[in-house]
């Protein structure tokens, strides 16, 4: 009994301290809580950090990971540093002046929770062992629910364009089916891997298959894509030899491709109708977009820049006019930033990319909580309402 009363006279003062601290604490968040756009520990669009690989308890419906991965490469490396880049472009970003008036919402409101996930820490000694490794890491993310029982969504940070193929190899598990891809960028990456000379020192391709040019030939190899359902936009690539193999084989893999001149026939809403009649708004959609489909005189830090590309703004408007498809997951690759020009155009354009997919997932899944739908599921009525 006196252990008792010993512990409540000592419980007194603990509970008294408590609250004095909160009343001390009061009005401290809105007297120090607040950013400019200089200010705080570099995150994407200043959200919360939670190193969220490590951190299974933590809730969220849409993660922002960072694949700092460029060993694949076929031409100028660097985007490891890419996620670092591109958070730092979005620091005018936030929830505070964050509204997109062509959707009617504020991504960053915390209507839907959004996190800054990290990275995903990736070797750079071997591309077989990265491949592993963030096989792991996006099987990990997206294998998650959120606390309402919805899957989770990804806006991966690259990294080179390979990083596309270990996603896609995690939510072909999660969702047990091919995956339509819509593919942004001025190359095909559906090119076999004998189509670089590697042929003599690795006749089986065991090491060099997987790299950023040929990461969806790998991935239609392993069942992964939606034939005749995948969209590839904006190429202007040269092909190999002295004809049309790499298209003939391009259409044996099932896609559709759209090329930059396009835009000059129909214009964006062209573009968008040949993309929306392929994928529509209820197929399941991975979008990876490579930052090379924007020119390069307006987007100059990538691995493989090929002139004659899109504007950033008609890369942004067709991504406004697509708003309606049912993405999964996203990517937005090959920022290369030690190329770049003082402004850091090319940072600044990917990181306003983020933003446009960031605010069409929010948009889609505030709809689907008003109409009692999970996140992946068909949506018919969307159609007239986007």
């Amino acid at each position: 009994m006196r252990f008792i009363v010993f512990l409540l006279v000592l419980a007194v003062p603990v509970l008294g301290h408590e609250k004095v601290e909160a009343a001390a604490n009061d009005g401290l968040e809105e007297k120090w809580g607040a950013d400019w756009a200089f200010t705080g520990i570099s995150t994407f669009a200043h959200l919360k950090h939670v190193r969220c690989l490590t951190h299974r308890e933590e809730d969220f419906e849409i993660g922002i990971i960072g694949a700092p991965f460029d060993t694949a490469v076929t031409y100028r490396p660097g985007a490891r540093f890419g996620p670092k880049a591109i958070r730092a472009a979005s620091s005018r970003q936030g929830p505070t002046r964050g509204f997109n008036p062509r959707a009617g919402l504020n991504p960053y409101s915390g209507l839907v929770s959004i996190l800054d996930c990290g990275d995903i820490p990736i070797t750079p000694f071997s591309s077989q062992l990265a491949l592993t490794q963030m096989t792991a890491a996006f099987t990990e993310l997206y294998t998650r629910r959120s606390a309402s029982g919805q899957s989770v969504q990804l806006l991966t940070l690259g990294g080179d364009h390979s990083i596309a193929l270990p996603a896609l190899r995690a939510l072909h598990k999660v969702h047990g089916e091919p995956i339509s891809v819509l593919h942004f960028d001025a190359h095909l990456d559906t090119w076999a891997p004998d189509a670089y000379p590697s042929g003599y020192w690795d006749p089986e391709m065991e090491q060099s298959q997987f790299n950023h040019g040929s990461m969806f030939w790998m991935a239609g190899n392993e069942g992964l894509i939606a034939v005749n359902r995948s969209v590839h936009a904006g190429l202007r690539t040269r092909l190999t030899g002295d004809g049309w193999e790499d298209d003939d084989d391009d259409d044996r893999q099932g896609w559709l491709r759209i090329a930059t001149d396009d835009i000059d026939e129909g214009g964006v809403k062209g573009v968008v109708s040949k993309i929306m009649n392929v994928l529509g708004t209820e197929r399941k959609v991975y979008l990876s977009l490579d930052i090379d489909v924007i020119d390069p005189g307006l987007a100059p830090a990538t691995g493989t820049p090929e002139p004659g590309g899109w504007t950033t703004r008609e890369v942004i408007q067709i991504l406004r006019g697509i708003d309606g498809l049912n993405l999964i997951g996203a990517d937005i690759v090959e920022v290369s930033p030690a190329y770049d020009g003082p402004g850091e155009q090319t940072s600044l354009a990917a990181a306003q990319v983020g933003y446009e997919i960031l605010t069409s997932m929010v948009k889609r899944r505030l709809h689907n909580r008003m109409h009692g739908k999970t996140n992946s599921e068909d949506t018919s009525e969307l159609k007239e309402e986007l």
